[in-house]
């Protein structure tokens, strides 16, 4: 059962309110629980990453070591099964760290219909009331065009940082400038497009629909 919220307006006047109610409500929910999944991945996949590029820096190196012996005649099983743990390991490190990004892929997507569904939402306003309907104050002080705006946004900025990390996982393997790779790896961990006002964006959002509370 639905708790009125100030600004709400009855639904025995407009019956599709109420149900917008709860539809935004549960995406502000569902966003709040995206973001928070994505940065756990964010934190499992630098882990995994990093480990990717030690391990193509202690391949480089046994290779380097390899060759020396070679030049010199002599022959070392001990590299040869050195290089083939690593290269293993290189592999299992790859399939975790794609299986990471197949997971962000996924919260995006569902990111997307959110999105999506607020458009509908401001859309099935016009519709109903006109031009005016987008600006109905659903909860608090928000006309119902913010929330798209809102959801928009936070989408566009994902969408954006999914891009770069597909780039990081198909290239951070076969870097050898290990400069490179940090930028790689940084690039990972700070996430460029998803910037502090998106935090900001997600809780005012919480706030506005009453999963947060002012103290």
């Amino acid at each position: 059962m639905e708790t009125k919220q100030p600004g709400v307006v009855s639904s025995a006047r407009k019956p599709c309110l109420t149900g917008s109610v709860r539809k935004l409500k549960n995406i502000a929910a569902d966003l709040h629980n995206f973001i928070f999944k994505w940065e756990r991945l964010n934190d499992e996949g630098f882990s995994i990453a990093s480990q990717i590029v030690n391990l193509e820096i202690s391949k480089r190196s046994e290779k380097k070591s390899h060759i020396k012996l070679d030049c010199e005649n002599r022959v070392n099983i001990e590299h040869s099964e050195n290089e083939a743990e690593l290269d293993s390991d290189m592999e299992d490190g790859c399939t975790a760290l794609l299986a990471i990004l197949g997971k962000m892929t996924h919260l995006v997507s569902k990111m997307e219909k959110m999105s999506c569904c607020t458009k509908g939402i401001c859309a099935l306003h016009t519709y109903q009331e006109g031009p005016s309907g987008t600006q109905s104050l659903l909860f608090q002080t928000w006309p119902v065009t913010h929330f798209d705006d809102i959801s928009s946004k936070l989408f566009d900025a994902y969408k954006q940082e999914l891009a770069l990390k597909q780039i990081v996982v198909n290239e951070i393997a076969h870097i050898s400038d290990p400069n490179l790779s940090l930028v790689f790896l940084s690039s990972w961990l700070y996430q460029p497009y998803i910037e502090d006002i998106n935090k900001v964006l997600l809780e005012s959002l919480l706030l506005e629909t009453g999963h947060r509370m002012l103290t």
